[in-house]
């Protein structure tokens, strides 16, 4: 169902695929300023025939943005641009359709309202952000969960540059509070206190693994640090779970 958020000019459309990863399933959204006909669309998600109509529906698309190539974020890209005739665009240039790369730090006027892109690589190498006008907020795609954490995906995510990215985030946040529109789960009132958790929760992460190699040995394999520091992580997540170890490995090894 078409929800508010927590900023006027965005409308929450949810896809109809929740699961262990996606929780409630992936959070497409419906940008526009009071009074715009057109209106942008972000993540328009798995190729789910109603939620589709649903956000075609929403007014004329002049833009789609997608925050990264993840398949529940990107699967429709090309039938929803068939189905709009929008363009669509994002930091991987292969996801693009009719229209350039997006460029960090660059401002897009569409749906009435000016957006500002903030790549923020880590959760995958083209993950971004996209920055709403005042009241500010936030859409974090991936980078930002609404509940839990995120995982880093490697090989193309990375720890190092994950961590910068939350430092800019956190930059953003203030003066906050600035409130944060993820890829999944609700709505979140301060970026800058999700940034600070974040941090933490990686910093004790980091913290956990050193532990774990300092008992297994510092040639210790993904499988086994994941079985001393995620032993009660459910077998539907176990994967994530390995890669987010696998990532903060290369990190401390040296290698990110």
């Amino acid at each position: 169902m078409d929800a508010p958020t927590t900023s006027p000019f965005a409308t929450l459309v949810r896809a109809p695929n929740p699961g262990p990863m996606t929780l409630d399933g992936t959070n497409s959204y419906v940008l526009r300023a009071p009074g715009s006909r057109g209106v942008v669309v972000v993540d328009p998600g798995p190729a789910d025939a109603a939620h589709l109509a649903r956000l075609a529906a929403s007014g004329p698309v002049e833009l789609v943005l997608v925050t990264h190539h993840h398949r529940d974020h990107s699967e429709s890209l090309a039938e929803f641009a068939r189905m709009t005739a929008a363009p669509v665009r994002a930091i991987d240039p292969a996801l693009c359709i009719g229209a350039d790369a997006l460029a960090d730090g660059e401002r897009i006027a569409a749906g009435g309202l000016e957006l500002e892109v903030v790549a923020t690589p880590g959760h995958t190498a083209d993950s971004v952000c996209f920055v709403l006008p005042a009241p500010r907020a936030v859409l974090t795609g991936d980078t930002i969960l609404g509940r839990g954490t995120t995982i880093i995906a490697d090989p193309d995510g990375a720890l190092g540059p994950y961590l910068e990215s939350l430092d800019r985030l956190r930059g953003l946040g203030t003066p906050g509070p600035v409130a944060v529109l993820p890829g999944h789960g609700p709505a979140l009132p301060d970026l800058a206190a999700i940034c600070d958790a974040y941090l933490a929760h990686r910093a004790e992460r980091l913290d956990q693994i050193r532990t774990a190699l300092a008992q297994l040995g510092s040639d210790a394999s993904v499988d086994a640090v994941t079985d001393l520091v995620y032993a009660d992580t459910d077998a539907a997540v176990r994967p994530a779970a390995e890669a987010s170890v696998r990532a903060q490995l290369v990190y401390l090894r040296g290698s990110s």
